[in-house]
């Protein structure tokens, strides 16, 4: 079973819609691109993350062959597409409100 999407992640796309661009300085991952809501579970079922990486589920990608997820308590992790695994993610911030601070506007 999937994870649920932090309220947080809902509650952004809400107030400022979906955010596609970079992330600050050198700040991982360098490009997002968020996914809406509608589009979270088939693309998590198109991947099989819950096969592969079970206990994350993704919302957005990079453009670079890697997807951003959430774990169960909300913390984001770059997953690799290619090599998916629960010992390839590398977390990259806390909470989404983190993640989102790191967004070049």
């Amino acid at each position: 079973m999937l994870p649920s999407i932090p309220s947080s992640y809902r509650d952004y796309i809400q107030e400022n819609g979906l955010f596609e661009g970079f992330t600050v300085d050198d700040a991982l991952p360098g490009y997002v691109s968020l996914w809406a809501m509608d589009e979270i579970s088939e693309s998590n079922s198109d991947i099989e993350i819950e096969t592969y990486a079970p206990g994350f589920i993704a919302f957005a990608g990079n453009g670079g062959g890697e997807v951003l997820a959430f774990d169960e308590r909300g913390s984001v992790y770059m997953l690799p597409l290619i090599g998916m695994e629960p010992e390839a993610a590398i977390r990259i911030a806390d909470s989404f409100h983190d993640f989102a601070s790191q967004f070049v506007r």
